[in-house]
């Protein structure tokens, strides 16, 4: 069965807003800290890219809001 365009199950990056980004890098970390000791390595690797990665959009500044050309002068 084919996908519709726009789906969920199209191969594109979900969009998330800086407060939902944040809120997901909190459970991240406190999913993190409470990895068992017999976790598997790959876990917390995979886990630390993650999260270093949302870090990393979240310090970058944000992108100009869409929609509305600018006008030179």
């Amino acid at each position: 069965m084919r996908a519709f365009e726009g789906q969920h199950s199209d191969n594109v990056a979900i969009k998330r807003s800086r407060e939902q980004k944040e809120r997901q890098l909190r459970e991240l970390k406190d999913q993190f800290a409470a990895l068992k000791s017999h976790a598997a390595p790959t876990l917390r690797t995979t886990m630390a890219k993650r999260i270093a990665d949302l870090e990393a959009e979240l310090k970058a500044p944000p992108a100009p809001p869409a929609g509305k050309p600018r006008r030179r002068g």
